[in-house]
């Protein structure tokens, strides 16, 4: 999914607000990710506080943590860029019962796991991890 769709499913109102999409961009821009690049934003257990981007570039995998009400400063943002060599993607596990779908993985320390319509985004952003890491180039939008 594109960021700006992302913004779209923010769990809670202000987690991606333009406050803290002012200082995630110019990182994201900084590490080479595309304005509205196909990424993978993983909320974790308290997206009113943290949560983290995942965003394939030429270069390697950018991955961009967010803090979202620092005390006294307000949201903050900082990432690194690893080169694909180096990015550590685990095993795509698939599970199908009836008609539901559920994906596992995980992309540089981070659990990626969904069901039916998130699964099958999962499975696409992994697999375009993959052709990145094999030199292919493929996109994730779905």
């Amino acid at each position: 999914m594109r960021l700006t769709d992302w913004v779209d499913a923010a769990p809670a109102a202000g987690v991606v607000g333009p406050r803290v999409l002012g200082v995630v961009q110019p990182v994201l821009g900084a590490l080479g990710v595309a304005d509205d690049a196909d990424v993978w934003v993983i909320w974790g257990e308290e997206p009113e506080v943290r949560w983290s981007i995942l965003a394939p570039t030429i270069a390697g995998l950018a991955v961009v943590y967010v803090r979202v009400n620092v005390a006294q400063e307000g949201p903050r943002a900082s990432g690194k860029l690893t080169r694909w060599p180096r990015v550590q993607v685990g095993d795509l596990a698939v599970e199908m019962q009836g008609l539901h779908r559920v994906v596992a993985t995980t992309v540089e320390g981070h659990v990626l796991r969904g069901i039916d319509e998130t699964a099958d985004g999962i499975a696409a952003f992994v697999a375009a991890i993959y052709a990145a890491i094999d030199g292919r180039q493929q996109t994730t939008t779905r």
